[in-house]
């Protein structure tokens, strides 16, 4: 996208005689004329060093100073073309079919090194490393500057003329024809991407990040990011030089000298972000100096936003969702993209106009566009119907897609996001067991545990910004119909919106994952009930088989076992759900969760009477050295109970007989035998004078032993 990289000014006019040859040494222009005279130019004052000002352009002419010998190489008599390596002191010229090579001694003279024979008349040449890039007849070669050893790269072309273009960064562009193709300093090709003149260039410089190039009628400037751009051209005629200088690029005519001075960069990137080229805007602030950190960095967010809106209007949802990220720019505001997505009441979410300045078009903003025409108004209801079938499909689409894109969004931010969230909690936690208790911290928090999120306290910025981002990803992929994922979200570290997200997981009937929202907020009784209810329903005619398969009573068992230590009563309520169920594994709860049987036992008294024996005979058979004489007293007084109210009832129906036995007598009768721990004289107060006499001859035996 074309924009105004170099101002150009005309600091010559009417130059007689003409100009043949231009160089540039500080801030001075040196014209070599066709009359064999030299002409040096300096600026007006010391201020014209910077781009000359818009009243007055031309330079001055100096005096013509005393050019005093320092060097003879008359070994480069009829030289044609020379490279210099500055960094070495390495000079290289050619004539004729010879390259010589000579360094400077650091005096006033040059020590000859090479001489090297060349198999045609050189017409371009560059140091390339410790290598010269040489273009002979139709092609160019690498020249090792050691052992004058050739190796061929490729072919120049076959009208226009070489060239060997030095980068800054030690590599080479090789001009063939109209295109430039980046080398290595072995000559290796470097990408397969190539700058594309729109004519063959006579002459190229490199003035980062540009390119400039000597066209016939025009100087053309392309920016060397990939795909080398056409950034501006500046039409001269009859141009025939282009030289860098220490601030501006020269071009002269035979009787002309304009200057193309560069324009700031601060003025170009505002030119960029206008027109919306924003990756060249992006690229240019990464020359801003160092000094100017905290300004490019927010040039660069600016630009970020901007092009992220920009992308995110046009359907590129996840690469929109890129520049958010690179702009640093607060979750919250991304969020607001997002109607559909409901976030923590006391969070204040920003609207994305007011976030752009003034000269950001608003409408650019819009979240979406009803893409209806006004002339649709006289359509046909069946075009409209068809219309709309159409609009609802590509809405369903694009939501997916931009949800999707959010998603990945917030995972990417969650690490740094839950990482701090966690230090801030850990840091309250340590506060509160040293005993900091400012009143003002004191005022504006509430205690809380790690495990309890339902609230966030409003001075809590990291777990705030938590509660936000996983609020937000919870919703986002169940939007997305994701089944696994949410589970996984909620099965980690996650602060989470209770209220919000219990509404969604219930919406979405994701029952597994309300039950982990629950259990990371420590919300027991609300998962256990809410477990109740679903081993119910699937236990029911209406409920789908996979209900079944999920849930059972061995849920319930399985959710309380981590709770035996610290909350024995709400696993006694809950487990009087599953014990007539599953009455081993109950009983087995409450032996590895080591509820004390005295308290399991009572509790059974009182809410499950009918289940207290069973509990007994399952103590017993499982650890009979682990119930006391109590609780053998206990089970010995219901098997008597049982027994008692059986004899009463076959009394009644005048049925009784000594030398039957019921299940219950038979156990009663095994208990006397084999238990030790109980009281017999209590026992044998409670039997009939004239019946039970296997019992009655037990106890008293018992008593005997004592």
């Amino acid at each position: 996208m074309v924009h105004s990289a170099y101002d150009s000014f005309q600091l010559l006019t009417n130059c007689s005689p003409k100009i043949d040859a231009i160089a540039s040494y500080g801030s001075k222009l040196l014209l070599g004329c066709s009359d064999g005279s030299l002409k040096i130019y300096g600026p007006e004052s010391s201020d014209s060093d910077r781009s000359p000002p818009s009243d007055h352009h031309a330079p001055r002419k100096e005096q013509l100073p005393n050019l005093e010998t320092i060097a003879v190489l008359t070994k480069a008599k009829g030289a044609n073309v020379y490279s210099w390596d500055d960094r070495r002191g390495f000079l290289c010229f050619a004539r004729q079919k010879r390259v010589c090579i000579f360094r400077h001694d650091g005096g006033r003279g040059f020590v000859e090194v090479k001489d090297f024979g060349v198999p045609d008349t050189v017409k371009s040449m560059s140091w390339c490393g410790e290598n010269i890039c040489i273009a002979i007849r139709k092609e160019y070669m690498i020249l090792n500057s050691t052992n004058g050893v050739f190796s061929e790269v490729f072919p120049s072309g076959r009208l226009a003329q070489p060239l060997v273009i030095s980068l800054p960064s030690g590599e080479l562009l090789l001009g063939k024809e109209n295109i430039g193709v980046f080398v290595d300093q072995n000559g290796k090709l470097l990408q397969a991407d190539r700058i594309c003149w729109s004519e063959a260039p006579t002459t190229v410089i490199i003035q980062k990040p540009y390119a400039i190039a000597l066209l016939p009628r025009r100087v053309e400037i392309r920016s060397l990011r990939v795909p080398y751009p056409m950034i501006q051209t500046v039409v001269l005629q009859n141009v025939r030089h282009l030289i860098p200088s220490s601030n501006a690029v020269i071009v002269a005519s035979e009787n002309s000298v304009f200057g193309l001075f560069p324009v700031p960069l601060g003025a170009q990137i505002v030119q960029l972000t206008a027109s919306g080229d924003f990756e060249e805007a992006l690229a240019l602030c990464k020359l801003l100096p160092a000094e100017d950190a905290s300004l490019r960095a927010a040039k660069e967010g600016s630009i970020h936003i901007r092009y992220a809106h920009y992308l995110f209007d046009n359907g590129s949802y996840e690469e929109a969702m890129e520049h958010f990220l690179a702009s640093q720019v607060d979750i919250t505001y991304v969020l607001s993209l997002y109607p559909s997505i409901v976030l923590p009441k006391t969070t204040m979410v920003p609207e994305p106009e007011k976030m752009l300045d003034s000269t950001w078009d608003a409408s650019n903003l819009s979240r979406a566009s009803s893409g209806v025409s006004d002339d649709m108004e006289s359509s046909s209801p069946q075009q409209l119907l068809e219309l709309d079938e159409s609009a609802a499909l590509e809405s369903k689409k694009m939501s997916h897609n931009t949800l999707m894109a959010l998603i990945k969004f917030l995972q990417k931010k969650r690490g740094s996001v839950i990482e701090k969230a966690t230090a801030e909690g850990t840091e309250e936690v340590v506060l509160d067991a040293v005993g900091d208790s400012f009143a003002s911290y004191e005022s504006t928090r509430f205690k809380k545990s790690n495990k309890g999120r339902g609230t966030i306290p409003i001075n809590s910025g990291a777990r705030e910004m938590a509660a936000i981002l996983d609020t937000a990803l919870l919703q986002a992929l169940l939007l997305t119909g994701q089944s696994s994922a949410p589970l996984e979200l909620l099965k980690g570290v996650n602060y989470c919106d209770v209220k919000i997200c219990e509404e969604n997981l219930l919406k979405m009937n994701h029952y597994a994952a309300l039950l982990e929202l629950y259990k990371s907020n420590s919300m027991h009784r609300e998962a256990l009930k809410l477990l109740h209810q679903l081993v119910e329903e699937s236990k029911s005619n209406q409920s789908q088989l996979e209900l079944t398969h999920k849930f059972n009573p061995e849920s319930i068992i399985e959710y309380l076992k981590p709770l035996c230590e610290t909350d024995p009563m709400l696993v006694l309520e809950y487990s009087m759900l599953v014990l007539e169920s599953c009455p081993t594994q109950t009983i087995d709860l409450f032996l590895s969760g080591n509820i004390p049987a005295d308290l399991v036992n009572s509790y059974l008294k009182q809410h499950a009477p009918s289940m207290q024996g069973r509990y007994l005979e399952l103590m017993l058979a499982m650890n009979e050295n682990g119930i006391s004489g109590n609780l053998q007293n206990e089970m010995i007084q219901i098997y008597l109970s049982e027994v008692l109210d059986w004899y009463a009832d076959l009394v009644a129906q005048q049925k009784w007989d000594e030398k039957v036995y019921s299940p219950t007598r038979k156990k009663l009768l095994s208990a006397l035998e084999s238990i030790s721990g109980y009281g017999p004289e209590a026992l044998l107060k409670r039997l009939p004078p004239d019946a039970l006499y296997e019992e009655r001859a037990l106890l008293l035996g018992k008593m005997n032993q004592a």
